[in-house]
């Protein structure tokens, strides 16, 4: 069976600082190409699986820059539309232990937040594909970028394409006019795997845990078990909500789990302790490309799909850049509990 992956949303060449220096430190900066949904299309591409990324890119050599690195990894770029004038930019300093990573957005005016329903062939793009891939950024990008978002979460629905998104709230990014609640209910609706965390629940859906309170610092599983059924209960068509437990002793170690309901049982994931972080941007887009490798792959073992994409993302933790960049044989070995990090050779 064809397991072909569509992913759409942005990307953005990311400018960061090298090492650990401060913006006002740094004389260079890092080049490379990042967005959640085009990470998630190059773990994809990692692991296997067909997929192609769409959006819309300006036609100059950063964006032709942009086309090759993704073609590099293996994922699909003819469906990528060229207009508008700019490719956005983000500028990232990492932090360091008791100092947090800060990231600067320069993609006002970029070229996919003028894109317009009837510019992507959404017919065209879905040929022989089985899965769709958004997040909560893009409808957060413009009004034309939801609509768009939207078309082609309709017409998966309507040839049968499984739904998946990140509700990935971005408070900075919602400012043409709409909210998250406003805009998002009716894209989810025709979401079938919602991944997201309480907050994203609370500020995307005003979705809140029931009878459990939430502010000790611990959460257990039973308030995910109450926003997840909170969740299918006011989206018939949401089949598994997942949600990503990160906690955050400083910028250098934090621990990683997940844990997803099925409409009926409560899967959890071992606790991982990352210890000495190299990069946690793109931490989550690693755990959804290796959610959807692990449902594609490990057909009605909910369990292993969830151990697959947690050991993924803990092991993106290692990984500069915002593109996971591990093999199936890394990610299931760590899943087999060998943790000790030895040359291979």
């Amino acid at each position: 069976m064809n397991n072909k992956v569509i992913t759409f949303g942005e990307i953005m060449l990311r400018l960061a600082t090298p090492g650990y220096l401060r913006f006002s430190q740094a004389t260079a900066y890092e080049a490379t190409f990042g967005g959640g949904e085009a990470n998630v299309a190059v773990s994809l591409a990692n692991y296997g699986i067909p997929v192609d990324f769409v959006t819309r890119i300006p036609d100059n050599d950063i964006a032709r820059a942009c086309r090759m690195d993704l073609r590099k990894y293996g994922v699909g770029t003819d469906k990528i539309i060229n207009g508008g004038e700019r490719l956005g930019i983000y500028f990232l300093e990492t932090g360091a232990v008791s100092r947090g990573s800060k990231v600067v957005y320069d993609r006002t005016h970029s070229s996919i937040s003028g894109i317009k329903p009837g510019m992507i062939d959404w017919d065209k793009v879905f040929e022989g594909a089985t899965w769709f891939h958004w997040t909560g950024i893009t409808p957060a990008i413009s009004q034309g970028a939801a609509d768009v978002c939207l078309e082609g979460i309709l017409k998966a629905n309507k040839l049968g394409v499984t739904v998946s998104c990140d509700l990935n709230y971005r408070k900075n990014l919602w400012k043409y006019g709409k909210k998250a609640g406003e805009v998002m209910p009716e894209l989810v609706a025709g979401t079938d795997i919602v991944l997201g965390n309480e907050e994203d629940a609370a500020m995307v859906l005003g979705i809140h845990p029931e009878g459990v309170d939430v502010t000790g610092g611990h959460v257990d599983g039973a308030a995910y078990e109450s926003v997840s059924k909170q969740i299918m209960a006011r989206f018939p068509r949401v089949k598994k909500v997942i949600t990503t437990l990160r906690g955050s002793l400083n910028a250098n170690h934090n621990s990683w789990a997940g844990v997803l309901w099925d409409g009926s049982k409560l899967f959890e994931s071992r606790t991982y302790q990352i210890t000495h972080i190299v990069d946690r941007v793109g931490g989550g887009d690693s755990f959804m490309g290796g959610l959807i490798y692990g449902l594609l792959t490990y057909k009605n073992d909910d369990q292993k799909a969830l151990n697959f994409a947690v050991a993924a993302s803990c092991l993106k933790h290692t990984i500069p850049g915002d593109f996971n960049q591990v093999s199936v044989d890394e990610v299931e070995k760590l899943m087999a509990g060998d943790t000790s990090g030895r040359v291979a050779r």
